[in-house]
């Protein structure tokens, strides 16, 4: 029983990791690494090498299985996928619609994760604070790029899996946005939409699974440097990633400049977002910001929510860890 509520947790995790990655701006290594799996993931994903290949196809299933952590990884790619699936259309939905709301709660999940990551880090140094600077300023010049147009060929479908996956065991750098930055976001979302709804086509379930072999070629490959990093350079490596997680705010902003546009449709031209042609030219997006309904009251809200729940969140694994040393 107490490995089944381990493994549900771990499930539970991976939901909220699936949860983060469709949002461009936040990233599901955040999550991981709020919720105290960063570094398992990492590791077992690591874990994923030529001794793990040699006993699979020895047929020491068993061995295998526990090689690479098995229990641990099948339970949060499950919750992952059930997020993404099932999130998919929902997320689209609130940044649509609800887009300062949407945003404040994720600005004020990141404060606040940011203000635990650094709580943990004792005996500050010079060279402490430059490698938290150089995060920061890292994770601003990959989150205030624009987004380009880039081809729809399998080939390329491939570099944006492998890409992204990479981004999205970052805390801080959001594989949805690599995505956006790749101009493959909206297509990505819009095929899985399809597919949940049951309208997609064989090309559409041949992007997908070319996307996940590009991820799965990506994660194992970076997952390796980035153990490396973990295990020579700890301490210096969680810095520059509070860093990321630190510069990934001028994304999230809910009025950021990036984010004006949507704010306007969804005020302005619901019926624009609705046919789904939610294109504006920039100078009626200065028409009408001034007019713009800030929503102070409601972000406010949705920022506490999000703080809130990082909060409960670190107490709750506060209370596991003294149950676990008291045992």
């Amino acid at each position: 029983m107490k490995g089944f509520l381990k493994y549900l947790m771990v499930t539970i995790k991976g939901i909220c990791m699936g949860a983060a990655d469709v949002i461009p701006g936040v990233s599901g290594g955040t999550i991981a690494f709020m919720t105290g799996i960063y570094e398992d993931l990492v590791g077992s994903i690591n874990a994923i090498n030529t001794t793990a290949v040699r006993l699979l196809f020895t047929g020491k299933f068993s061995q295998f299985w526990r090689h690479i952590n098995g229990n641990f990884l099948l339970s949060l790619v499950a919750g992952i996928l059930v997020s993404i699936l099932s999130l998919a259309k929902l997320m689209t939905y609130l940044l649509n619609h609800q887009p300062i709301q949407t945003w404040a709660f994720f600005f004020g999940l990141i404060v606040a994760s940011s203000i635990f990551i650094l709580r943990g880090v004792k005996g500050w140094k010079i060279k402490d604070f430059i490698m938290l600077v150089l995060g920061v300023f890292i994770g601003v010049a990959v989150c205030t790029l624009s987004p380009t147009t880039t081809p729809d060929g399998l080939w390329f479908i491939f570099i944006c899996g492998a890409v992204a996956i990479c981004a999205m065991i970052l805390p801080g750098i959001s594989g949805s946005f690599i995505l956006l930055i790749l101009g493959k976001y909206e297509y990505m979302m819009g095929i899985i939409n399809d597919i949940v709804d049951g309208k997609g086509e064989l090309m559409d379930f041949i992007t997908v699974i070319v996307f996940v072999i590009g991820a799965a070629a990506g994660i194992i490959a970076f997952s390796k440097f980035l153990h490396w990093l973990l295990r020579h350079y700890h301490r210096e490596t969680l810095l520059v990633m509070a860093g990321f997680i630190i510069g990934s705010l001028v994304v999230v902003w809910p009025w950021s400049s990036r984010n004006m546009e949507k704010i306007v449709l969804s005020q302005f031209f619901p019926e624009r977002m609705e046919e789904g042609t939610g294109i504006l030219a920039p100078e009626i997006i200065d028409q009408y910001s001034g007019l713009i309904d800030m929503h102070i009251g409601g972000a406010v809200a949705f920022a506490i929510a999000g703080l809130l729940l990082v909060i409960g969140i670190e107490l709750a694994s506060a209370m596991i860890s003294r149950r676990k040393t008291t045992k």
